[in-house]
């Protein structure tokens, strides 16, 4: 069975924000690989539209040349058209109002290696930027995001597929509005992700949504970076997707459940065969 890690940004010793050419892109790759990962996107964090289409243009660049390591399936936007009230530990002076002609200036040329892309639903025009990305083939995920039960409901009708790392960096549940958190819980159909590494959710919550959650729906997640850090702000994740994997095992998930989330549910979401 593969591990396909959809959410990830770097090893301890390199984060794609250091990446400045291709060669340092499958060095992450190498030792992603090493750690016993089989297949990951790259994820980029927010930043000046040129810087972002940079790192692009040396994803491809890895892609095209990649003889060994972790497969690279593409790339993971995190933004930028994402909320500043719902930042946490990114960089929220690089967050943009919806714009479909940034967008369109983002996405061109680059429409074959972005695979997701995270947008907050609520936002002015949102809509029509899910709309427009559903139509060129990308999963639209939402997070990082302020929104209520109906927008999030909303941002689903219009084409998202995904919610980026349930519970993070959103508004939670509260029993008179369900957010964007209840709606990734209530709605069947939607795939979320979960990072799973014991500090971004309690273990009673993560084993819960095991329990509720339709198995083919939810995506195990690293969100890992080169620095976790201690500081007051939770950032990335701080362990690969295998130590999760081993870690969820130990919690009790059953094994059909977790092999799902880390290979299957993957596969089915992004649309690619098995390795």
């Amino acid at each position: 069975m593969s591990i396909i890690d959809i959410h990830f940004h770097g090893t301890e010793r390199l984060d794609i924000k250091e990446a400045k050419d291709y060669e340092e892109i499958l060095l992450i790759a190498k030792e992603y690989g090493e750690k016993g990962i089989d297949g990951f996107l790259v994820t980029l964090y927010p930043d000046e539209l040129n810087k972002m289409r940079n790192k692009l243009l040396i994803i491809r660049k890895a892609m095209n040349n990649q003889r060994d390591g972790a497969k690279i399936y593409g790339a993971y936007l995190e933004g930028p058209f994402i909320n500043p009230l719902r930042a946490g530990a990114l960089d929220n002076s690089k967050f943009l109002i919806p714009n479909i002609d940034k967008l369109k200036k983002l996405l061109d040329g680059f429409e074959d290696i972005i695979k997701i892309i995270t947008i907050a639903p609520e936002l002015p025009d949102a809509i029509s930027l899910i709309e427009r990305c559903n139509d060129l083939g990308l999963v639209v995920s939402m997070g990082h995001s302020d929104a209520t039960f109906k927008e999030a409901q909303d941002g689903f009708k219009a084409g998202a597929k995904l919610i980026t790392h349930l519970f993070n960096a959103m508004r939670g549940i509260h029993h008179r509005e369900p957010g964007l958190a209840g709606f990734g819980i209530i709605n069947e159909d939607i795939y979320v992700e979960i990072i799973g590494d014991g500090k971004h959710i309690n273990d009673e919550i993560l084993k819960w949504i095991f329990k509720i959650k339709s198995s083919n729906k939810i995506i195990i997640v690293s969100d890992m970076v080169k620095d976790s850090g201690n500081s007051q702000i939770l950032k990335g994740g701080c362990m690969d997707l295998k130590q999760i994997k081993e870690r969820l095992t130990l919690l009790g998930i059953e094994q059909y459940k977790i092999n799902k989330a880390v290979c299957e549910n993957c596969q089915d979401l992004l649309r690619i065969k098995s390795l």
